[in-house]
């Protein structure tokens, strides 16, 4: 009889093996998997590291040294194992050829080239394949791809800074610097936050004021695309600060968040950060169109300034970092955590 409990458990080894691949994965899904033999031993582990290398799957099946165990043992993956040639050859043939009997699934993959194929070519040649696997969370591994599949559109996370009286600047001259709000402590989450996500959006008011670069100088992460709402075409990108480095920048036109994110989704972005301005910021709030809030609030008042988006939530999680409180509002990841 299947030993539901030793299921769960090795399961739950391949979640934390995912997670190994936070930030790199990108568009794809991370990913883990655990080989075991029917002794029980643990005979490979592998994660997604990087997209376009191996997949978890490959990852694990190289790590066995003795291969002969494979045709006795079960491969626990937190995603469906893919079917389709991309820039690798699907796992569902990997692990046929492999001799694996028995697998072991934590939810299907909802990519339109994947959903169920992977799962009927395995049982197409006799292999026992068990589904639903602590389903949801090994889904919350993965939001933002799982978003961007389910939904048509990238993950959306709202952040802006502010103080305690809900100002996000004062009133300033055009070659004044903007307020300063985070701390150095925080400004190192905001880093990170961005290089969690494929792009990075402002609108042409923060542009024309501010010219910022928009990099990732404070995490050791990737440089998200720099995209600029622009509908009335007032940008030119060639001077931009953030056009230095050589970067690709996504120039937008549109009038209306969804068009944005359709724009943005049909550029293969699959998350995105807005950090303003408020009028952009508030036409997101405004349209519901989105998955995750941040705001940072420092503890000084500006009396007068430019109003922060007004936003009718109550915080699904709050922390202090240092002087500073952030709150986190709407569906919260588990790699937002700030602790």
């Amino acid at each position: 009889m299947t030993d539901f409990i030793a299921d769960e458990r090795f399961m739950r080894r391949a979640i934390q093996l995912a997670r190994h691949g936070l930030g790199t994965t990108s568009p794809n899904p991370m990913v883990g998997a655990v080989i075991v033999h029917s002794d029980g031993t643990v005979i490979g582990e592998g994660w997604h590291r990087r997209c376009g290398e191996g997949h978890a799957e490959v990852n694990a099946v190289a790590s066995v040294t003795d291969r002969s165990l494979l045709n006795d043992s079960t491969i626990y993956v937190t995603l469906e194992p893919c079917s389709h040639y991309g820039k690798t050859p699907p796992c569902a043939r990997l692990i046929i050829d492999s001799g694996i009997k028995r697998v072991v699934i934590g939810t299907l993959d909802p990519a339109p080239w994947v959903a169920g194929r992977g799962v009927a070519m395995l049982r197409e040649v006799g292999i026992e394949v068990v589904t639903g696997m602590l389903e949801n969370e090994c889904s919350a591994i993965n939001p933002v791809f799982m978003t961007a599949h389910t939904l048509g559109r990238p993950w959306v996370t709202l952040k802006w800074a502010q103080s305690a009286d809900g100002f996000i600047d004062r009133i300033r001259k055009s070659n004044e610097p903007p307020q300063v709000f985070s701390t150095a402590a925080s400004t190192i989450l905001m880093h990170r936050l961005r290089s969690l996500h494929d792009a990075i959006m402002v609108g042409s008011n923060t542009v024309m004021t501010d010219n910022p670069s928009l990099t990732t100088r404070a995490w050791p992460g990737h440089d998200a695309i720099p995209v600029i709402a622009d509908r009335r075409q007032r940008i030119d990108t060639t001077p931009l600060a953030m056009n230095r480095p050589g970067r690709r920048i996504l120039h937008l036109h549109s009038a209306s968040p969804a068009e944005m994110l359709n724009e943005m989704r049909a550029e293969g972005i699959t998350s995105v950060l807005i950090e303003g301005g408020p009028t952009l910021l508030q036409a997101f709030i405004d349209d519901r169109l989105f998955d995750m809030v941040r705001i940072e609030t420092a503890p000084f008042k500006l009396n007068q300034g430019v109003p922060a988006p007004q936003l009718s939530l109550t915080p699904a999680f709050s922390n202090e970092i240092g002087t500073n409180r952030i709150d986190l509002y709407g569906n919260i990841p588990w790699w937002a955590s700030i602790r």
